[in-house]
Formats: structure tokens, sequence, C-alpha cells
């Protein structure tokens, strides 16, 4: 099966055709939305848009459905309110997750703020588009999320974690902190890329000498990151829905979210957008957004799926329907993906069962792996498919 590789993400600035229009990306600074802000974008996705946005997974809000007017002047509103960067270089760069648990203004609220800014300024690393950061904060919950430099807490400093590598570097404070991400963003443009694209992970493969300073890890500290099959744990979620530190986190089904739930959740509070294809509501306590999905145990929660047919051009079926339609067949602990095609957008990892479409009404099965995993089964209808 064929499917084009695009290496980069839309952006505000640089938004990505798919097949239901033009897909803008807001990055929103350390994943945090005033009201005022959420409540201009939901306006925003009902006017220009096709009404349906996305909850990244790497704590993003997309608007989908725009055509060239509608994007202009989306992006128009969004400068007046502080969410356009100065060029789309600058915004592809800053890609930064932060911990949507992180207090306001604590070290990792800064270090995140530090690194977001290094990155846009003209003599930072440049980097291929999917290249990012996690910012962790006490406890860590981002060991699953897909980036390829995570800082973490220890202590009063940091270890600075590069994905796939069995060792770190160490900080003594948020400062230097940042200094030291981004020189190890240097270090991995030294050799880490090639035709424009490469990924923290793949460099470290190709075993190049660690940078000055580095320190082996033990086993105990050794994270574990589902980005293939060899890593991925099937069975893994993330945190949520529930109380949170700061407020409450609410889960959508794969991460789609309508403009009335995005206003009315700013109706009650300032936003997070989590990088678990969820929103956290600073101070909330069990809010009620119609659709929103409050059950922790919820099956939709254990089910990654694409934008599918016909939102994608590329997905050769509709997949969300399909995975609705299995999704109270899942048994406790299992986890589904439901991919439109062998590319895997929604869910780089493993899970108990990868569904991958070959036509609209057929699929391979892969048990305990990830879309390029070889098939138990293929060819599968969906009412003969096994769970």
């Amino acid at each position: 099966m064929s499917f084009a590789v695009k290496g980069w993400c839309p952006g505000a600035l640089r938004p990505m055709q798919s097949g239901d229009g033009l897909v803008l990306r807001i990055r929103a600074r350390n994943g945090r939305l005033e009201p005022d802000q959420a409540r201009l974008i939901a306006a925003l996705s009902a006017r220009h848009g096709n009404g349906l946005m996305d909850l990244t997974s790497r704590a993003n809000l997309q608007l989908r459905g725009l055509d060239p007017s509608g994007h202009a002047a989306t992006v128009a509103a969004l400068a007046g309110i502080g969410l356009i960067d100065d060029d789309p270089e600058s915004e592809a760069r800053r890609n930064v997750i932060l911990s949507p648990f992180a207090p306001m203004g604590g070290p990792a609220w800064q270090l995140a703020e530090a690194i977001a800014q290094a990155m846009t300024v003209p003599d930072a690393p440049q980097v291929p588009g999917k290249f990012g950061f996690a910012v962790d904060a006490d406890p860590p919950v981002l060991a699953d999320t897909p980036a390829d430099i995570r800082l973490r807490p220890q202590g009063p400093g940091w270890l600075i974690l590069p994905d796939g590598a069995d060792w770190a570097l160490k900080a003594d404070n948020t400062a230097q902190a940042a200094t030291r991400a981004i020189a190890l963003a240097h270090w991995f443009m030294q050799g880490g890329v090639q035709d424009g694209r490469g990924r923290m992970r793949d460099h470290l493969r190709r075993s190049p000498a660690p940078p000055h300073g580095a320190t082996p890890l033990p086993s105990s500290l050794l994270p574990k990151y589902p980005c293939d099959s060899a890593t991925g744990t099937a069975g893994a979620h993330p945190p949520g829905p529930g109380p949170a530190p700061n407020g409450w986190l609410l889960g959508f089904a794969f991460g789609q979210i309508t403009p009335a739930q995005l206003a009315a959740a700013a109706a009650i509070g300032p936003l997070r957008l989590a990088p678990w294809r969820a929103l956290l509501i600073e101070g909330a306590a069990r809010p009620r957004i119609e659709g929103a999905i409050l059950d922790p145990h919820d099956p939709l929660l254990r089910i990654h799926a694409c934008t599918g047919a016909p939102g994608c051009p590329q997905a050769l079926a509709d997949v969300r329907a399909l995975a609705r339609s299995l999704a109270p067949r899942l048994a406790p602990g299992q986890s589904l993906h439901v991919s439109g095609c062998a590319k895997g957008c929604a869910h780089r990892g493993a899970a108990s069962v990868t569904l991958v479409a070959t036509a609209p009404d057929r699929f391979d099965l892969i048990r305990d792996g990830g879309t390029r995993d070889p098939a138990a089964q293929g060819g599968l209808a969906p009412h003969r498919i096994p769970l």
C-alpha cells in the first residue's frame, strides 16, 4: 500500500491541504488558552471551517475545513490574540509540549517558555518539522508523548533525555537545562538530518558518539517510549479523564471537539491542551460538557483512529465509524488502533489490535504491534474483525 509521508506538521501560517479543506494547527503558548482566546477559536471554526477541530498528540488544536479566504481571516484573528508567530519557520521550530499539570510560572513552565523562545531566534537549530521537546513536571506524565528531547525534573535540577538513548544530560537549574537542551538539538543537527528529515531516535540507532557531559542511565531510569513496536506497550493509556492537580481533565473520542464543546469549556475556566487528545479545564470540578468523556474506563479512550475518509485523501476507509462500532467489544485493558492507511498517523506505537484499511471495506489485522508490523490476518470485512 502506498502513501505519502509529508515530513512536517501543519501550522497556522503553513496549513496542510486535506480531503475536507485546509487544516490549520494552533500552537498555544505552553498549551494554555485563556477563555476569550478559546471562545474566539470556537467562533472561527464555526465561521470559516467545517465546525470540527482536533486535539492533537502534540497538545495543539487543529481547525479543519478552511478555504484560502477563511484561512486568511482566521490567521488575522489569531494574530490579534497573540497566537501567531512571526514566520512559518519559527512556528515550526516552536514545538514544545508542556505537562498540562505544570503550575503556571513554576520551573517547568519557565523551562518550556525558555526553550520555545530559543527555538525562534535566528541562530536556533534548524531542526526538521516534526522535531520537538517535551517538558515534564512532578510527577512526570509525558514519557509516552511524542518528542525528540524530553526534560524531566530531578531534585532541584533536570534530566535531559534524548528519545531512545541510554544516556542523559544533567542540569542544575532551569536556565542551564534550556541551554543544554538547545545544545543537544544542535548536536543532533550534526548528523541526524537526511534529506531535510530526521528524528532523534533514528539518529541514535546509528550510534553517534554522545555529546560532552552525557551520563549513562541506570535501567530504573531508562524511559519507555512506544514509538515503534519494539518498545510499544500495547495496553498503556494516558492519564484521565478525571480530577487533576489544577482542574479537571476531559476526554474526547479520537480527540475530536466541536466549537460548542470548546466554548462550553471556556465558559468554565482557562484551558490546557493535553497531549493525550484531551482538554484540561483549570479550576473545574467535574464539568458537564455535552459529548465529553468523563468516565476513565470508557473504551473510546483506548482507541486511536485517524481522520480517515473522506477527510483525509490518503485514507481508504471511514475508520472512525468502524472504531465506534468496535468500542463496545473492547476488553478491559485492551487497546485498538484503526488506521486509514499504513502510515499510522494517529498512533506511532503498538496496540493490542491494529487495523489498517486496504480498501473501503477491508482491513488487515495486527496483534500487539503497529501499522508497519506483519499482519496476522488480512482482507477482513468489518463484521468479521475479531478482537
